[in-house]
Parts: structure tokens; sequence; C-alpha cells
């Protein structure tokens, strides 16, 4: 492939394109990307690197500013500024990953892209490997029913990869992914395992707040001490650094056989206003 076909000059609108350039060794190919690129990417900081908003609030004006050959983003997108993009003839890649062969596709696809074929396979073989050594390690192990929930207010389940990344861990993912439900509903399924993963929070969910406001203190995964906060970005990132969250909810579901990761917090008592927590 000619040079003069390769992007030299990329915008990411999304954490998870700058975390897939950043595993195929491409980073220095982005001229601009968010906040939540610089909070999971720390190398990219950098003063020749721009910060600009994401998908959804995305402003033509600040992409348009540092003159890129390619933006990357994912859904939900900002229709008005995907539109000016292509007016003015910039080529948009736009992501919208919901599995794991979802992804696949998207590294493979950025991968192409920057004409760095080899290294994208690896990566993807790399998560395979990962993901299968662990449904190695659990297969002979009684399921755990696991709850992971993406958003408190509406309640939401986490994403269809969230589910296969927990089936993977020996768990098996109560609701269905991805959709709104109620407390309610939840505490009907009774999980043995629950799992707290918001948007933006980080690890800072109020874990005993949710479990109280709720009404969930007999659930299973209360009463039983399995009450975690797994960071967003380790969960709700489509991209490599899923194999952080898939290592979280090992550990989660079976944490007398695999360890805590940093920024895993679990409580284990929320019985009294004063109750206990403990954090990795």
């Amino acid at each position: 492939m000619k040079d003069e076909y390769i992007p030299k000059r990329i915008v990411c609108l999304q954490p998870s394109a700058t975390v897939i350039l950043a595993s195929i060794g491409e980073l220095a190919r982005v001229v601009a990307c968010t906040k939540y690129c610089h909070d999971l990417v720390p190398e990219i900081r950098s003063a020749l690197t721009v910060i600009v908003s994401d998908s959804w609030t995305a402003q033509e004006h600040e992409i348009l500013a540092v003159k890129p050959d390619l933006v990357i983003a994912s859904v939900p997108y900002q229709e008005n500024a995907v539109s000016q993009i292509l007016r003015a003839g910039i080529r948009f890649l736009g992501l919208a990953p919901r599995t794991l062969n979802d992804i696949y596709k998207d590294i493979f696809a950025i991968a192409g892209t920057v004409h760095a074929y080899e290294r994208g396979n690896a990566v993807i073989e790399h998560m395979q490997i990962e993901i299968g050594n662990l449904q190695v390690a659990t297969r002979n192990l009684p399921l755990k029913n696991v709850f992971c929930e993406e958003w408190g207010k509406p309640l939401i389940a986490s994403q269809p990869w969230v589910e296969e990344l927990v089936s993977a861990a020996g768990g098996r993912f109560v609701g269905q992914a991805g959709k709104q439900l109620s407390p309610e509903e939840v505490l009907a399924r009774d999980p043995d395992v629950l799992v707290a993963a918001w948007c933006g929070a980080g690890n800072r969910v109020p874990l005993e707040k949710i479990v109280r406001d709720r009404g969930w203190q007999k659930m299973k995964a209360v009463t039983d001490g399995n009450v975690f906060c797994i960071p967003d970005e380790y969960l709700n990132t489509p991209a490599p650094s899923l194999m952080k969250g898939l290592r979280a909810l090992a550990h989660a579901i079976r944490p007398e056989l695999f360890p805590v990761l940093t920024g895993v917090r679990r409580i284990t008592d929320v019985s009294h206003n004063d109750s206990r927590s403990g954090q990795g």
C-alpha cells in the first residue's frame, strides 16, 4: 500500500479507538482525541495532541481545525458533526460494536486502515487466547448468576460483550444485556454476584447507597458479600482494555481463585449506616 493512502492525522472521538491504536503501536498518528482518551491512554498526553469533544458532543470546528485525514468515532454519534466531517471530504470510520466479535472486527478495521494488519491480528489473537484460557480454568466450576450494570438511573444492564466476558469467567449473566430493567426485576433474579460499572464513574459507584436505596439488602450477592465496583474503563470501552475487565470479573465471580485488580472495590456489609467496605 502506498503511504499516501495511509492516514497520518487521526482524530479519535472515543477512547476505544485510541486504545486500539495504542495496542497496535500507531498512537503517533493521533493528532486530537477526547479527555477520556487521555484518562485511559496516559501516554498520549502531549502538547501536540489537541483535546476535542466526544462522539456525542462533537464540534465540527474543533475537528476541522486540526486538519485530519481520518476521524474515528463510535455510537452514539452527533449527526450534524458527522455530516460536516463528510461534507469536508474527510474520511470517517464509524464503529457500533455490541459483541466481542464486533470488537475484533473494529480492531482489524482500524489496523487495516493504518496498514498494520499483522499487529491487529496479534492483538485479536492475544485477546482470544486470554478468554479461552479463562474458559478452560472455569469450565468445571458451578456457574454463578451475575448481574452487571452500566448505569444506575435508569438501571441498565451491561453490554452484550460484558455478558460474553461473564460467561468466560464462569458466570451466567442475569437479565438482558444492554436493556433497562427495574430494581425489583433484578432482586427477583437474586444474583450471586453484583457488579456495578457505571459509564463515566470510574470506580466511584456508591455501592452501599444503591443497595440500600433499591432495597437489595436481602439479595444473595449482598448477604454473601459479593458486591463489586469494577472501573468503568475496564468493561465499557470496547477495545483490548477489556481484558482487565475479564480479569476483574474473574475475581468478582471467584475471589478465592483469582486475584483482585487495582481499582476494583468490594463491599461485604451493608446492614448498617457505618458499613464496612474494601478496596483493591
